[in-house]
């Protein structure tokens, strides 16, 4: 069974075509034990980078800043939670 596309929102993009990854500093969360488990983030000026940490190959999804703070403070009150 495939997983269906869900349109992506116009402030959150897959393109990385017009951003540079090549200096990005990616930091993963301390809570992550050292596994290879979790998301990475990268701050790139006016856009935030997050990529999957067991797959890099597949890309980052890249928010705009007021994006991945609304999301960051978000899950950090509680309003977005797991399903």
């Amino acid at each position: 069974m495939s997983t269906p596309r869900m349109a992506v929102p116009r402030y959150v993009t897959t393109a990385p075509h017009d951003v540079d990854l090549a200096r990005a500093r990616w930091r993963k969360s301390s809570y992550s034990g050292g596994a290879n488990d979790c998301v990475e983030v990268a701050a790139l000026g006016d856009r935030a980078a997050v990529r999957d940490s067991k797959d890099i190959s597949r890309g980052p999804l890249l928010f705009s800043t007021a994006t991945m703070r609304a999301l960051v403070g978000g899950i950090a009150n509680g309003s977005i939670s797991e399903r």
